[in-house]
């Protein structure tokens, strides 16, 4: 039963609330790695090239043609492992039998029931936890283009195969079927994308199908114990996509199940147009696949030398640069609050930026503050930044003498003019510093100005604040720190 796109709820949880369901979800992530050439031949590894220029017998599955392992895949496939807190273990690979255009050989090399990556977890920002089942190396497929209007298989005219992408290395990530919701899930490919990112194994690029994401769902009563019958989604390539889909198959299982009808497995594509799944096939079971292991291909047993070897040369994980972060900011009173702001922060490689800069002095909650906006829009030159001029230009705004607005108009043209000093900038800009004294003067002049409105506010008339403020920003041509005028503003009220 196919089912109208706008008939799907905007807000999903209240949908199922209302209905009596719970869904669960299991994700299963395709990561291309950066390798130099292919898996199993010396074939570029590269996108973007002219369809089937780098293509040779052995990405073609051509008769007599023999694989030989990359081992910096491998090595990436470790990487990939221990960063998702996986048991990385002596594996097998497998051919994995089926049919389709873009597979020259009719069969996938991967690996079945003996992965290189088991039995790990993925730990959420919020404090949520996902399981990994399992991190498996695979080969990609090649890649089919239909000429019709819906760019699909059915009523197309042609077909082109490009086969450049057939036998890049993949590592494929499955995840236990922990995830509750289409945010959730968004949530986890998130953080596995940054991830697996900060290992320098994959560029993570979903636009360029080097990470395509695979959801499989399914939806029982919350009393039923027993899992409902699950529909898997093939090659989501975005996060919007992915929270669209998983939301739209929910409602289209829960629909038929209140209908009287039953959930068929089956795999299913999303349409983007219409913004809804539709089915490609019957969902097929292990033992259609009938895997065999690899007989061109010896066992892979890594051993704990080089293992160790691996993780040792590992960058740190994005876990251990939150900590450093936190670390920095244990004394500050809003951490629990500015937690997103933190992930942000080491997510945009400006965490060593902001540990140089705080542990010259400068006051972490603002140095978090600005990394994580004005910075992040222009954030290679943030990532250059001096330590010690922005912490100068830190400790003006902590002190009161340049106002907030001043402070980001400063850093943008700090991160636009890196060879530029902070004093230059401040007289380039004719910046003029209006601290507690030039701030109390105005201050005092407009109480003597405007008597009415100061008994106002002594009377406990708070919106007059605004008044004052916006009175002191126009005597200061919009240079004075509205901060500094509130807490003068109050000092005085309680002097009179």
């Amino acid at each position: 039963m196919e089912m109208p796109a706008n008939t799907v709820k905007n807000d999903i949880e209240d949908f199922l609330k209302d209905t009596g369901f719970e869904a669960t979800i299991g994700l299963e992530v395709h990561c291309e790695l950066k390798t130099a050439t292919k898996l199993w031949c010396s074939c570029k590894n590269s996108f973007g090239n002219e369809p089937n220029t780098l293509v040779c017998p052995v990405c073609l599955g051509l008769p007599g043609s023999l694989p030989v392992l990359n081992k910096r895949a491998v090595e990436y496939a470790i990487r990939i492992g221990l960063a998702l807190n996986c048991t990385v273990q002596n594996s097998i690979f497998h051919r994995k039998n089926y049919f389709y255009p873009d597979m020259p050989k009719d069969f996938q090399i991967s690996q079945y029931d003996i992965p290189i990556n088991a039995d790990g977890y993925v730990t959420l920002p919020d404090g949520g936890s996902v399981g990994i089942v399992r991190a498996h190396i695979e080969e990609d497929t090649g890649k089919s283009t239909h000429f019709s209007a819906s760019g699909r298989i059915h009523e197309s005219s042609a077909t082109l195969i490009d086969y450049n992408r057939a036998g890049i290395p993949l590592v494929e990530i499955v995840s236990a079927p922990d995830i509750t919701s289409s945010e959730m899930a968004k949530a986890y490919v998130t953080e596995l994308r940054n991830i697996i990112v900060a290992t320098g194994a994959t560029d993570g690029k979903m636009e360029e199908g080097s990470m395509r994401v695979d959801a499989n769902v399914s939806v029982k009563r919350i009393q039923d114990s027993e899992l409902g019958t699950r529909c898997e989604i093939k090659n989501l390539n975005s996060l919007r996509s992915l929270g669209k889909a998983i939301n739209y198959e929910i409602k289209r299982q829960v629909d038929n199940i209140l209908s009287g009808q039953k959930v068929v497995q089956q795999t299913r594509h999303f349409n983007e147009d219409l913004n809804q799944t539709v089915t490609l096939r019957t969902k097929e079971e292990a033992e259609d696949y009938r895997y065999f292991p690899e007989p061109d291909l010896v066992p892979l047993n890594p051993g704990a030398a080089w293992i160790e070897q691996i993780k040792a040369e590992m960058p740190p994980l994005l876990i251990e640069r939150r900590r450093m972060v936190q670390d920095l900011m244990r004394e500050t009173q809003e951490i629990d609050q500015l937690q997103s702001a933190i992930a942000i922060l080491v997510d945009l490689n400006l965490d060593s930026v902001f540990k140089q800069t705080v542990g010259i002095g400068a006051n972490p909650t603002i140095a978090l503050k600005r990394l994580t906006n004005e910075a992040a829009n222009a954030v290679e030159a943030a990532r250059n930044l001096n330590p010690e001029q922005f912490a100068k230009l830190i400790q003006l705004e902590t002190d009161n003498k340049i106002s907030t607005t001043q402070s980001k108009t400063i850093l943008s043209k700090m991160l636009e003019n890196p060879d530029k000093t902070l004093d230059i900038l401040i007289s380039e800009l004719n910046i003029v510093s209006f601290g507690e004294a030039e701030t109390t003067a105005l201050v005092e002049q407009l109480i003597k100005d405007k008597p009415d409105e100061f008994e106002r506010f002594k009377q406990g008339d708070d919106k007059v604040t605004q008044f004052f403020i916006g009175q002191i920003m126009r005597l200061s041509k919009g240079q004075a720190n509205g901060k500094l005028v509130t807490e003068i503003l109050m000092k005085k009220r309680n002097q009179f």
